[in-house]
């Protein structure tokens, strides 16, 4: 019994120290990104002139998978799915557009919240707040966003460290899961209610967000996140 209780915490502590590693030393997938995307300037385009999805163009599965650089871009890039014109899978509805927080219950951190949701086959590309999350059949990576959360905890000299995260999505009856790991629990979802666009997190808060066509000035460069502790 003693050996247990002496056991039992050390384990614990191994764990917890494997998890921290993992969540924030592990290495992150290889960017495979198009550099032309990142660099380019994605606050220049119409959102409300979107693309024909009919099929014309390449394939979600044709087009490499996009990620966050390093814990955030510098400035809002072009759309990573511009040469996809995949129709919609089955059971899929169209968010496609750029959307602007007009409601929120949680004003502390999604009053401002401002996305583009890119969509085409069964791929979904979320771009807000310095992040691309990209979920779905893609050329160079699996299906899962395994990406970073953006926020910098804590720095080490010039290199920062913010969380890694992981999800894929499901739809549900015209609701977009994002199910932590591909197969964990829904952590956000996403749906259409009249002409706004609903974002439901884990933490209990509810965004309504409207549409709009031009990115304004205040979004070309996102604001850092994160605590940014100094260790060294």
């Amino acid at each position: 019994m003693k050996r247990f209780l002496i056991a039992t915490p050390l384990v614990l502590l191994v764990v917890l120290v494997f998890l921290f590693w993992l969540i924030f030393f592990s290495a992150r997938p290889p960017l495979t990104i198009d550099p032309k995307t990142l660099a380019g300037d994605g606050s220049l385009l119409d959102y409300c002139a979107l693309p024909e999805l009919d099929g014309s163009g390449k394939r979600a599965d044709q087009i490499p998978k996009g990620n966050t650089p390093g814990c955030g871009y510098a400035h809002f890039p072009l759309p990573i799915l511009a040469e996809c014109t995949e129709p919609l899978v089955a059971g899929a509805v169209d968010l496609r557009g750029l959307w602007l927080a007009a409601e929120t219950n949680d004003v502390n951190a999604k009053v401002d919240h401002l996305e583009r949701v890119e969509q085409c086959g069964a791929r979904t590309v979320i771009t807000a707040a310095g992040l691309i999350h990209d979920k779905g059949p893609n050329s160079t990576g699996g299906s899962s966003s395994n990406d970073t959360e953006g926020g910098v905890l804590f720095t080490i000299g010039d290199k920062e460290f913010c969380p890694r995260t992981s999800a894929d999505v499901r739809w549900n009856d015209g609701v977009l899961d994002f199910h932590v790991l591909g197969w964990g629990p829904v952590v956000v979802r996403r749906y259409l209610e009249g002409e706004q666009l609903v974002w439901e997190y884990a933490d209990g808060s509810v965004t309504r967000m409207n549409r709009i066509c031009k990115l304004p000035d205040a979004y070309k460069t996102p604001a850092p996140r994160g605590p940014r502790i100094a260790l060294f």
